[in-house]
């Protein structure tokens, strides 16, 4: 199973996601996608199998995962501050794999109905969900 995980700002959603995916899913490659140098860098320490920054990295990348991870904002251009562009979010948007947006309240994307949990409550459920979808892949 391929999981590419999408971050940016600092990379902290996306390493602690590696990081779940590692103890979850030891068998599944990983790919992580910062839309910075610096989100990148901070995913590199959760050890990823490969690594890469920008939109054509996302755009890539999208073509051939099966779950794709990361905040909402991935899928919404201009948002985590400009970072996304309006091609990484139809990239991720189109692609075929299984989507696991954490639906962080931020950066005037408001989600309905989300209860206020910390980032880290957040990143355990997406963890449960990637495991269920690598549960899936797996039949």
């Amino acid at each position: 199973m391929h999981i590419l995980i999408i971050d940016g700002q600092g990379g902290k959603i996306g390493k602690l996601l590696i990081e779940g995916v590692r103890e979850k899913l030891p068998k599944a490659e990983i790919t992580a996608i910062g839309t910075n140098s610096i989100a990148t860098s901070n995913m590199l320490k959760a050890n990823p199998d490969y690594a890469a920054t920008g939109a054509n990295s996302v755009i890539v990348a999208a073509r051939t995962a099966d779950v794709i991870a990361g905040p909402i904002g991935i899928v919404i251009a201009d948002s985590l501050i400009g970072e996304i562009t309006a091609d990484m979010a139809v990239a991720v948007g189109r692609s075929k794999a299984k989507k696991v947006l954490i639906p962080l309240n931020k950066c005037d994307n408001i989600v309905a109905g989300v209860m206020p949990l910390s980032m880290n409550e957040l990143v355990v459920n997406a963890m449960e969900q990637i495991e269920t979808c690598g549960m899936d892949c797996e039949k």
